[in-house]
């Protein structure tokens, strides 16, 4: 990679390892679906007019129904699901559970057709991914947070839907488009709610960063570091960010809000992501041999 490229993917796998941290600092004060609406409303107002000055909105509105679905899949209801889960669980975990995304992503590809083969490799990634998950749910979850992490299941395979919707039927759509409608429509549908439970107190100066940094830098910002990645380095390269975000959001939950660096949760990442790479690595095909 370019030293330009390795300067996004050094950013990207940073700025996206971080909203876990500020989502248990907001979740403190803030209702989770509350923080739905202000933090894609703080998006939608930096990414909608960047969007429609470019052109980018007209283009994605022929594919409105398929933007709706991958809206609900990917950002209104995973977010309001993780954001719950945050007030029962730590933000360390939460990143953790999380980091199953490529494994049932390779799982869903392959059952809904996809190019990629099922091969022996893949099927023992698999398990290995989801033996760290029964690791860290096993170990590192009491009985009276299964909710929570049933919450990060259904988190987990919205984001990996929304990876197949995005790369089969948005395929030809800008995603500047796309995500600027996705948090736009997604800020609309939790108005109501929104504004009728906002806090009666002032926020605290840690939440207030919070909310800000989650709807500046780890949505606006990022989809739009996320894309000059995609244009520096390709999207196979780009989507290698998803292995260590969870790592980022480990070492900020243990050091800045002290949460418990466990034998279940080091096992259990290690095991995802070991799990993660044989899963989703593809088997390089060697070239012809020229006649």
């Amino acid at each position: 990679m370019t030293r330009r490229g390795w300067v996004l993917f050094v950013a990207m796998s940073v700025i996206w390892g971080i909203p876990y941290l500020f989502i248990k600092i907001a979740v403190g004060e803030l209702d989770p679906a509350t923080l739905v609406f202000l933090r894609t409303g703080l998006a939608a107002l930096i990414l909608l007019p960047i969007a429609i000055a470019r052109g980018r909105v007209r283009a994605a509105l022929p594919y409105w129904r398929v933007i709706l679905f991958y809206t609900l899949v990917e950002v209104a209801g995973p977010w309001v699901l993780l954001f719950h889960a945050e007030t029962r669980l730590s933000s360390s975990l939460a990143g953790l559970l999380v980091a199953g995304v490529p494994l049932v992503n390779a799982l869903l590809s392959r059952l809904t057709g996809g190019a990629d083969r099922l091969d022996v490799r893949r099927v023992i990634g698999l398990v290995i991914g989801l033996a760290g998950v029964a690791v860290l749910v096993g170990l590192d979850v009491s009985t009276d947070d299964y909710v929570a992490v049933g919450e990060l299941g259904l988190v987990v395979l919205g984001y990996a839907i929304g990876a197949l919707l995005i790369s089969r039927e948005l395929r030809q759509v800008p995603s500047e488009g796309v995500i600027a409608l996705s948090v736009a429509v997604t800020a609309l549908l939790f108005m109501p709610y929104g504004l009728t439970h906002l806090p009666t107190a002032p926020l605290s100066s840690g939440a207030s960063l919070s909310l800000v940094v989650l709807g500046v830098v780890c949505t606006a910002v990022a989809f739009q570091v996320f894309f000059a990645l995609i244009a520096e380095v390709g999207s196979t390269r780009a989507t290698v960010i998803t292995y260590f975000n969870p790592a980022v959001a480990l070492v900020l939950g243990v050091a800045l809000l002290g949460e418990p660096l466990t034998i279940g949760i080091v096992s259990g990442f290690a095991l995802i992501l070991a799990g993660s790479l044989l899963a989703t690595r593809r088997v390089r095909t060697p070239a012809p041999t020229p006649a």
